[in-house]
């Protein structure tokens, strides 16, 4: 089952997905992260019978509006951990963004220019929790997995790098692709990639990941409680800008496209102000 938040007027619904042209509205609720706070969310979603939405003039807004916690994963695919020249963690790098960091899948990212500098891109799959989690064994884990999605950790470098703390980097406002999915079918091992303009810059498999979905989540909620709705943010693969020789960094105008086969892509354009 594929899920999405569609903007209506000033104010949003949330919808399933029926067929890449249209999308059924699920009534009483205006986006997903009121949906998963339903126990019975799934069932909601697929018996929904609401009006018939046509995808090619939706407005996407983020796929999850109102995390309670996005909870990112640092150094956490093979590739990357080498081109950055570290050893392969024993235990997951873990730091926050806010819900401010997300916008629609197709939005424009404006940049204030003090922090235009050093912008990068970052390909990541994102886990939506769809059952509290607390202290949750890892072969019990999957079952409070709601589905995945796909997110841009898009990120200032400079200011990540200003301190040993990375958070001030990665939560600048309205500067993360969030959607456009919601796929509660999603299995692991399918392409992962992020183009700049058209030109290939990350690719990957999403099985490629130290720390896999199930470990993340068992993991993190031996720290804290998952609740509905919340995201955890995996971590990116090789080929981002930062690394490179010399590195690369996004311009105003250019346009992050980051996509995983079997969920969909987001595809934002940088306005730096």
């Amino acid at each position: 089952m594929r899920l999405a938040t569609i903007r209506t007027g000033d104010s949003t619904v949330a919808v399933r997905v029926d067929n890449p042209d249209t999308a059924t509205t699920i009534d009483g609720y205006r986006d997903l992260s009121s949906l998963l706070t339903n126990h019975d969310w799934a069932t909601i979603a697929a018996d929904a019978d609401g009006a018939s939405v046509e995808l090619s003039s939706a407005d996407y807004a983020p796929v999850l509006p109102r995390p309670g916690k996005i909870i990112c994963v640092g150094l956490n695919y093979r590739s990357h951990i080498a081109e950055m020249g570290r050893d392969l963690p024993a235990f997951p790098t873990l730091f926050a963004k806010f819900p401010e960091a997300l916008t629609g899948p197709y939005d424009d990212v404006v940049v204030p220019e003090y922090a235009a500098s050093q912008l990068d891109w970052e390909a990541e799959l994102a886990v939506v929790i769809g059952h509290r989690a607390y202290q949750v064994p890892a072969a019990h884990a999957a079952a409070h997995i709601a589905g995945y999605t796909v997110i841009n950790d898009y990120t200032m470098r400079d200011y990540q790098y200003r301190t040993t703390q990375w958070d001030q980097g990665k939560t600048f406002e309205k500067t993360s692709g969030f959607g456009p999915h919601l796929v509660t079918d999603y299995q692991l091992g399918t392409a992962i990639e992020a183009r700049l303009d058209g030109e290939l810059m990350q690719s990957a498999k999403t099985d490629d990941l130290v720390f896999p979905p199930d470990q993340l989540v068992s993991y993190i909620s031996h720290i804290v409680s998952l609740a509905p709705g919340d995201v955890i943010i995996t971590g990116t693969t090789g080929g981002v800008g930062h690394a490179r020789t010399p590195p690369r960094y996004i311009s105003d105008g250019q346009t992050v496209e980051v996509s995983i086969d079997g969920i969909g892509a987001v595809k934002n354009t940088t306005r730096v102000k």
